[in-house]
């Protein structure tokens, strides 16, 4: 399967988002509810147009964003050499719209659930294909992780993004684990990614420092 035929299934998956605004479209409020507390307990709404062509909208923005990446970026070889999970995250990521966008209506049409765990479900789902991704991103300008020492080496970029690979799969496990903990559930995602984070800039630079005085390999530096 070549790149368009994938970036199709996600266009497709797009498609499907906006399908189902428009057949739900009858039967929802004016103002539906579209934010909820750790809780579960709705407390936010928008008027029924801005809610239902929300997310169709951004996942078709943001779809046209991914696929300009790999031809606009300087090191667009390298991202080449890794296409095919590149648009496979794509494909992910609509989905992972799509999901959040048919609960946002289900929700809305008197279907009764827990709608932090829903959100909590996918974006665990989302945040390990994103460990996946990174473990066979090489050096670009767009996707990573992106630190000025990441950016500078490629050692630096190759040794952080294996670890920031298994640290994001570690998350979306952690995350599943939350599911059982009832209002505490969304913590369970938000302290390790917020983690991860830390602890990936931090090993960047540690890296980095430790090669530039000799203790590690060449770096190999962007012109």
């Amino acid at each position: 399967m070549n790149s368009r035929r994938r970036f199709l299934i996600a266009a497709v998956v797009v498609v499907i988002s906006g399908v189902m605004s428009v057949l739900a479209a009858p039967e929802l409020p004016a103002r539906m509810a579209t934010h909820w507390n750790a809780a579960g307990q709705p407390d936010g709404t928008m008027s029924k147009p801005v809610a239902l062509a929300l997310f169709p909208v951004l996942s078709a923005v943001l779809l046209v964003v991914f696929a300009a990446i790999p031809r606009i970026d300087p090191l667009r070889e390298n991202i080449a050499s890794f296409r095919p999970v590149y648009d496979w995250f794509v494909v992910v990521f609509t989905v992972f719209m799509t999901v959040i966008h048919g609960g946002v209506i289900a929700f809305n049409l008197g279907y009764e659930f827990d709608f932090t765990l829903l959100v909590l479900t996918a974006v665990a789902g989302l945040f390990y294909y994103v460990g996946v991704l990174l473990t066979h991103a090489e050096r670009n300008w767009f996707i990573g992780i992106r630190t000025p020492w990441t950016l500078s080496s490629n050692e630096v970029w190759d040794r952080t993004h294996r670890l920031g690979g298994r640290l994001f799969k570690l998350t979306a496990i952690i995350s599943l684990v939350g599911l059982f903990f009832g209002d505490y559930a969304v913590y369970f995602l938000i302290v390790p990614a917020l983690l991860t984070a830390g602890v990936t800039v931090v090993y960047s630079y540690y890296l980095y420092e430790q090669i530039e005085h000799g203790t590690g390999s060449d770096s190999v530096k962007l012109p």
